[in-house]
């Protein structure tokens, strides 16, 4: 598989830095990755009333189909550290008339959340997914058995080398976490139950639901 630099963990500076200069473009960026994004959703398997975390939400791009799922009755915490992701997620919301998004402007790890929802999505939030606090910080918000839907790249197989020369490009432009790319879903996989992992792309995407395990949260 490709050699990538290697990091200790994710920065968080960086990423900020990262994520406002994507800012602008970053709906046209995620273009490619929609039918993910449908299956991902789909996979929450939500119904009206339902409440949701979306990690890391960026602009709001899952909120069309969250909305669509769980109704005027149900409730969609979106969750982003970078304002000015957050700021195009607000204004999504306000032109759509949503009232029941809840947007909360702080990283993972510390995001204050006053809710026990029903679910999680993690939609290509690779950094997030490296940090033990951000993921105990959103499972503790869950109730016990709650869905969890994560997706992101990973290393395909090595022979599948068009699908790990994507997987670098986007990963170096994406992330700041490079080492964990074989595994990135594995301290989230460790505290779900019931797992199910697909992937897409020669193997260069990954899907994973379980559900939420309160004996094992913490690890």
């Amino acid at each position: 598989m490709p050699i990538l630099p290697r990091r200790r963990g994710p920065d968080r500076s960086a990423a900020l830095a990262q994520y406002r200069r994507r800012a602008r473009f970053y709906d046209q960026e995620l273009a490619l990755f929609e039918p993910i994004r449908e299956q991902a959703i789909a996979s929450l398997n939500l119904g009206p009333g339902a409440t949701v975390l979306d990690v890391g939400c960026g602009t709001g791009l899952s909120f069309g189909l969250l909305e669509q799922r769980l109704g005027r009755d149900g409730r969609i915490v979106g969750i982003e550290q970078c304002p000015e992701m957050m700021a195009n997620a607000r204004t999504r919301v306000q032109r759509a008339h949503w009232h029941n998004v809840d947007l909360v402007c702080a990283p993972a790890a510390v995001a204050p959340i006053a809710t026990q929802a029903d679910a999680a999505l993690f939609h290509f939030v690779h950094d997030i997914l490296r940090e033990d606090a951000a993921i105990d910080n959103v499972l503790d918000h869950l109730k016990p058995g709650a869905c969890v839907v994560a997706t992101g790249l990973q290393w395909a197989p090595p022979w599948m080398w068009p699908a790990n020369g994507f997987v670098m490009a986007a990963a170096l432009y994406s992330v700041t976490e490079l080492a964990s790319l074989g595994q990135p879903w594995d301290k989230l996989r460790r505290r779900l139950r019931d797992v199910v992992f697909d992937t897409a792309l020669l193997g260069g995407i990954y899907i994973l639901s379980g559900r939420c395990d309160p004996a094992g949260t913490k690890h």
